[in-house]
């Protein structure tokens, strides 16, 4: 393949041009399984590549650890190769949060038969302003203490990390809920008429509703950023 502006010839399809600087691609989906992960790259909507990766997966501890996290990062290499707009990414919950992890790019979770066929009908959708502001600089408001304690955090970085949050501001703590044993439970609930949401964390019979200011604008749009941070929060085990 050659690029599309100064015809040099690239390395790979859909790899981003280093001599005139142009990007060959603009959106890459992820079909991640535990031993075999699938890079689709999309250019306009059409395929330009396909690569796949492979591993064998080991079944003792640190081995594991190691061998995943390699196995993420040669994915995570052939993303960057194309220096795209969107990821998007189905498969395997442990894989797809190795591989969001070693990512500096907005990557979304998405649930199909046809992962290529739905990503081409939700980029007919709004697009959502990306927030470029840090975890810490999403963090804010007046009550300091958590639901769940370092998990409690934990859940509110995963939300933060979002690129269309704006803000979360934490609530106050109702400890007369119903108990439970499941440890720190989280979920984005129902988004109101301007694209926002809730996020509940739950410890026990201790409640604490927080507000997430998204970008969404309205509620359909704000229906997919809840989708999605249900999701992420489902990958880290907090849902």
């Amino acid at each position: 393949m050659q690029c599309c502006r100064c015809g040099s010839p690239l390395d790979r399809p859909g790899d981003y041009c280093l001599v005139c600087h142009t990007s060959n691609a603009d959106v890459v989906v992820l079909e991640l399984g535990r031993s075999r992960g699938t890079v689709v790259v999309l250019d306009d909507e059409e395929v330009v590549g396909r690569r796949t990766v492979t591993t064998t997966p080991e079944s003792d501890g640190e081995q594991v650890r190691s061998e995943l996290r390699s196995f993420a990062g040669q994915i995570a290499e052939e993303v960057r190769r194309k220096r795209p707009e969107e990821v998007y990414a189905t498969g395997e919950r442990a894989v797809l949060r190795a591989v969001r992890a070693e990512l500096r790019y907005p990557l979304y979770r998405i649930d199909a038969d046809d992962p290529i066929e739905h990503v081409r009908d939700r980029r007919g959708e709004p697009a959502l302003e990306v927030v470029e502001a840090s975890v810490a600089e999403k963090l804010g408001g007046a009550h300091s203490t958590l639901v769940g304690g370092r998990s409690g955090k934990n859940a509110l970085k995963v939300v933060a990390g979002h690129p269309h949050v704006k803000k979360i501001v934490p609530g106050p703590i109702d400890a007369g809920g119903s108990g439970s044993r499941t440890g720190v439970r989280a979920k984005a609930t129902r988004a109101d008429t301007n694209g926002n949401v809730r996020l509940l964390l739950r410890d026990g019979s201790s409640v604490q509703e927080n507000r997430v200011v998204t970008t969404a604008g309205e509620r359909d749009l704000g229906e997919r950023v809840r989708a999605d941070l249900n999701e992420a929060l489902a990958e880290a085990d907090l849902a």
